[in-house]
């Protein structure tokens, strides 16, 4: 790649002989400091140009460029559950937004919230806003004047249909938005590349643990599957020891092998009526 070419106007005036030029005075090997500071390493996690917020997982933080939720970014949830596996993977940052006093929206939840549900994990109807909207065109344009008006704790956005230009025109519109922005879609959309810098997808275990991959960061890819405890919070104060981990409750079933010989010749038997 050539060297960029630096345009001068006509009109500016030349430098007067005997004027003073300022130079920045670079130490030596000061400069390669300063380039070795600015470089990231793709083995290595990103460091976050913006503030970040805990996801109250510390397995999950401990993958996350800078340790948590980004800021200035949009991230992407990949679930075959829309609507319900959401709630309990960002649960913990909510509950920490509405405890601070900041809004969460959700723009297009495939079902209405539902608010005892969500009371007993801390976030109380008058610190959300839910945002109606039924079509792509109605949840994208509000998506989009919530993320340039800049004004949400958190931005939950459901946009199962959207395409890739419209996630990435999202992303920077995101970059001049503080909190976090996270757009919810199917599992299906991880065959499908996307301009959000972070993407996870997430399913159910067995014992009430959340499954969680990472699609996409930052940093290196993360090849092992990240288990969260996560008991919704109407059951954490129902479940029995032994119904907390339903894994321990399930007898495996042992297969013996077993040697079948030919069958042997019957004879005929002789009844006193023949």
């Amino acid at each position: 790649m050539s060297a960029p070419t630096a345009f001068v106007s006509p009109s500016a005036s030349p430098i007067e002989p005997g004027a003073t030029v300022c130079r920045q005075a670079v130490a030596p090997g000061g400069l390669s400091a300063i380039v070795a500071a600015a470089l990231w390493r793709g083995d290595q996690l990103g460091s976050p140009v913006s503030a970040v917020w805990p996801s109250g997982f510390a397995d999950l933080d401990a993958q996350l460029p800078g340790g948590g939720w980004p800021g200035h970014a949009v991230t992407e949830i990949l679930s075959p559950l829309s609507g319900t596996l959401e709630w309990r993977l960002l649960g913990p940052l909510l509950r920490q937004l509405c405890a601070a006093g900041r809004s969460v929206v959700v723009v297009g939840p495939p079902q209405p919230p539902h608010l005892p549900g969500l009371r007993s994990e801390g976030i109380f109807e008058r610190h959300l806003v839910w945002v109606q909207a039924d079509t792509v065109p109605e949840r994208l344009w509000a998506t989009e004047q919530l993320i340039k008006a800049n004004a949400c704790g958190a931005l939950i956005a459901w946009l199962p249909q959207a395409r890739q230009e419209q996630v990435r025109r999202l992303q920077v519109l995101a970059s001049g938005c503080e909190g976090p922005v996270f757009l919810c879609r199917p599992a299906s959309a991880a065959q499908v590349s996307s301009a959000a810098p972070l993407r996870l997808q997430a399913r159910v275990g067995l014992d009430w643990e959340l499954l969680i991959d990472v699609v996409k960061r930052k940093g290196p890819p993360l090849l092992q599957t990240l288990r969260l405890p996560s008991v919704p919070g109407g059951l954490a104060a129902v479940l029995t020891p032994r119904l907390r981990q339903p894994s321990a409750l399930i007898v495996p079933r042992e297969t013996d092998d077993v040697v079948v010989s030919p069958a042997a010749p019957q004879r005929r038997r002789h009844s006193l009526f023949h």
